[in-house]
């Protein structure tokens, strides 16, 4: 059985009063997997970062409760609870090198020197920055501070890290290696990570299990596959990635477009016969050639690796198509080109509102 290692129950955060009152966080609750990557993912003003506070202790919640085990600690003090965080700013003490600043926490503890010393060590090559014990923080580039201040949070070995968008200060390239960085450093240690992000590449790439955010509320949870794949309904399927939306109606065993054109469609269960529903199919789902369904190419946009086709139905109704780029980088496909095209089985979902 999956022993959780924190939970929200029907947990609440309200700012202001009367008029002005804001609910940041609206009856979430969520059970996080002792030893797992967890992420909350979601636009800016989402709650997830309401909700990771919660659990650090920074604010309190104004009804529900945040368990750690299962031990209720929604009013325990920050410094009392096993959990560290590690912010977008890395706080790190720059008059302190790169061992002490690891080192702190630890001593703060009282831990036995001895201890500290094998701690700090063990932290050093967990990060890979053994050479640079001695160095101060301003002698460090982005991502190695951010490495230590990793290797400074885990040090006390925490229940539970939470990491507030730690990676949103790194160029692009530095971001894609700490995300692998960070997924091992999770791996080795053990540790229940619980991770903010709006950056879907980020959920994606690294969590065990997502919960998609929005207006205070988690919309969906599920595996990074489960969510890309099998998303609940529109927010879930724009924000997770690109999406195609088409519109159309139900009848036995598809829906029907309103070029005319019926689509063959797996979750129709709960959909009543007649009733209009929105369709996602992702673009690296479309595939263009032999195919029932008909468009104008309105452009090519070429993304190196890829390229994508924007196709226009008879209705007006654009479709991208996602393909792989052929060495030559052309496609061979001319605007205003009528081809055919068809989903892959199975690729189009209908959608809840």
């Amino acid at each position: 059985m999956t022993e959780a290692a924190v939970e929200a129950r029907s947990a609440r955060k309200e700012y202001g009063a009367g008029e002005k009152k804001v609910r940041a966080l609206n009856d979430v609750s969520v059970v996080i997997n002792k030893g797992e990557f967890f992420t909350l993912l979601g636009p800016s003003g989402c709650g997830k970062t309401t909700l990771l506070r919660l659990i650090a202790g920074f604010e309190s919640p104004t009804a529900g409760m945040i368990l750690l085990g299962e031990r209720d600690i929604s009013t325990m003090a920050p410094y009392d609870r096993p959990v560290n965080t590690v912010f977008q700013s890395y706080a790190l003490f720059p008059h302190l090198s790169v061992a002490d600043n690891i080192r702190f926490g630890l001593t703060m503890q009282g831990t036995p020197k001895a201890q500290v010393d094998a701690r700090v060590a063990e932290m050093l090559a967990l990060v890979k920055l053994e050479a640079f014990a001695d160095r101060k923080p301003q002698q460090l580039s982005g991502g190695q501070q951010q490495r230590v201040a990793l290797a400074r949070a885990l040090a006390p070995a925490p229940e539970v890290l939470l990491l507030d968008e730690p990676l949103s200060a790194l160029d692009l390239k530095l971001r894609k290696e700490m995300q692998l960085e960070l997924k091992r450093l999770q791996t080795e240690t053990g540790i229940t990570f619980v991770f903010v992000t709006h950056d879907q590449e980020e959920a994606l790439t690294m969590s065990d299990r997502i919960g998609v955010m929005r207006d205070g509320q988690i919309l969906q949870i599920g595996g990074p596959r489960e969510i890309y794949n099998k998303p609940v309904n529109r927010f879930v399927a724009d924000f997770i990635g690109e999406t195609n939306v088409l519109t159309g109606t139900v009848e036995q065993g598809g829906v029907r477009l309103p070029t005319g054109d019926v689509i063959a469609v797996d979750n129709l269960d709960a959909a009543i016969q007649g009733t209009k529903v929105s369709l996602a199919v992702r673009p690296e789902q479309v595939r263009i050639g032999d195919g029932a369904l008909q468009g104008r190419v309105a452009e090519t946009v070429y993304f190196g690796t890829d390229t994508h086709c924007h196709l226009r139905m008879s209705d007006d109704t654009e479709v991208v198509a996602r393909m792989q780029s052929p060495p030559s980088g052309d496609t061979g496909l001319q605007e205003g080109q009528t081809v055919s095209f068809d989903f892959v089985p199975g690729a189009a979902r209908v959608l809840e509102d």
